[in-house]
């Protein structure tokens, strides 16, 4: 079974996958495909004011194509990435949890403190893929936060399920979750 999607002037059709018996999801995936990510990118920066923001934040793994093509369209020289683990290289890092909708258990996002020091006082843009649940979304504003900045504003290509009503968001297009026959769920 597979969805066709819309967004940023192409389609793609995304296999429907399984995450509990009566919920299905469209599986977005951007890694590999060069061509949705270059143009997902342009179109996310343009729901965006340049001058809003100080920085770009989003957090491993799908989120690292799209933030990086982003900060290629825009010029930035450096946007943050929240880490899935702590790594050698990441001196006293921040912890938050989170839940996924596509990540088993509760997740953990990392930030070093090298990288919040360079958000306290800062304009923060927080994006992500696809925000469905919520969960890493409130997990990266969390850290922002924490390290003392501000979310200037929360990006998404895709609002999956009833992601699609949140006031607080922008996204380029909506995304069903499905039942197990493949049907969109109502």
């Amino acid at each position: 079974m597979h969805y066709t999607l819309e967004v940023a002037g192409l389609k793609r059709d995304l296999p429907i996958c399984k995450v509990t018996d009566d919920l299905y999801i469209g599986a977005f995936v951007v890694f590999g495909d060069a061509e949705l990510t270059v143009a997902c990118a342009r179109e996310l920066l343009k729901l965006v004011d340049p001058g809003s923001y100080d920085y770009m934040l989003t957090a491993e793994a799908k989120g690292i194509p799209l933030i990086h093509e982003m900060a290629r369209q825009s010029g930035a020289k450096k946007y943050i990435l929240a880490r899935k683990g702590a790594k050698v290289y990441m001196p006293d890092p921040l912890c938050v949890e989170d839940q996924s909708i596509t990540t088993a258990g509760a997740q953990k996002l990392y930030l070093g403190r090298d990288d919040a020091d360079l958000i306290r006082g800062k304009r923060i843009l927080v994006m992500d893929d696809v925000i469905s649940t919520g969960g890493s979304l409130h997990a990266l504003e969390t850290l922002v936060q924490v390290a003392g900045g501000t979310v200037a504003d929360r990006l998404a290509v895709l609002a999956e399920g009833a992601a699609k009503d949140r006031r607080d968001i922008k996204f380029l297009a909506p995304l069903p979750v499905f039942n197990a026959d493949g049907s969109i769920k109502g």
